[in-house]
């Protein structure tokens, strides 16, 4: 019950960004991106995410990172991870200065909610190649939650991170935060698995998924998440659930994109070429599916 309430109330404040048949959108979440520490779960795929992402600027995306972009519970410090992975972030500022950049945050990046804070970390960064302070995201607000509208025929596509409702990463992510920061970290190395992260969780995950599952089916909505690592791509006729899974799988980064009406889910990995050398692919996972048929099927639900 506390899910349903928490993601209807995102879903009545959230922003709403018109789309049509030209509109091109990616969405990736669960970055986590770190100090460059052993911690740092985005160092092994930090080439998979520069590929994915500078091929979706040049193809002209528009980049909405659906929460937990920043590992901000283990870190305490933003200018770090945003000088450690500073490639990333320049390119990120692209996309922004093009208006193609929205952010909304998760639990474990919650403290971008905080304007003045988010302004004051993230205004400007240090680039080591220029040698000179250059801006990074000047006037940018990180939201709760987003919805993607249709031009032509209003249907609407939710977007929120997916930790709503979950009291110990919700309510009291402080908690959460005081937990994960000071004591998970440490015993996660015996093999004790930590109650507060749906990605490493599986009954959490379970548990979680099935909530974002029912709210999409009883309010008869698309509803496109992340936070549980997991992708998810429902059959037409089903539940409108989708999960963009994450970009710290083990050896590729998933995504959801929608272009020409249509959505996918995709994975980006390394392959071989017979000459043994390595190379960075995108796969289709599962689509492309015409977004109205997804509706259509659910007029009589």
């Amino acid at each position: 019950m506390r899910t349903s309430k928490c993601l209807s109330k995102a879903y009545e404040e959230a922003i709403i960004l018109p789309y049509d048949q030209d509109s091109k959108f990616v969405m990736m979440s669960d970055c986590h991106r770190g100090s460059g520490n052993w911690g740092d779960n985005f160092l092994l795929n930090q080439h998979l995410f520069w590929a994915a992402l500078n091929d979706y600027y040049k193809e002209g995306f528009t980049y909405i990172e659906l929460g937990d972009g920043d590992e901000l519970w283990e870190n305490r410090c933003m200018k770090e991870i945003i000088q450690v992975h500073s490639n990333a972030f320049w390119l990120m500022s692209r996309f922004y200065n093009e208006k193609r950049l929205y952010m909304i945050y998760g639990n474990h990046d919650k403290e971008k909610s905080n304007k003045k804070l988010f302004k004051k970390k993230c205004t400007e960064y240090y680039c080591e190649t220029r040698k000179n302070v250059c801006p990074l995201f000047p006037s940018m607000q990180v939201y709760e939650s987003l919805i993607l509208e249709d031009r032509n025929s209003g249907n609407r596509i939710f977007l929120v991170h997916g930790h709503q409702g979950d009291f110990i990463n919700d309510q009291a992510w402080r908690l959460g935060r005081f937990l994960v920061r000071y004591l998970w970290r440490t015993v996660e190395l015996w093999g004790v698995k930590d109650p507060t992260r749906a990605g490493k969780n599986y009954n959490k995950k379970n548990k979680v998924e099935a909530h974002l599952k029912k709210w999409a089916e009883e309010e008869n909505k698309m509803l496109i998440t992340g936070h549980t690592h997991r992708p998810s791509f429902p059959k037409v006729g089903e539940p409108m659930y989708f999960n963009d899974g994450s970009c710290v799988h083990p050896r590729c980064i998933t995504a959801i994109e929608i272009e020409k009406g249509a959505i996918s889910l995709v994975k980006w990995h390394v392959m071989t070429r017979a000459d043994r050398s390595l190379y960075v692919t995108r796969e289709v996972l599962e689509g492309a599916v015409k977004i109205q048929d997804f509706f259509d099927s659910r007029i009589d639900v």
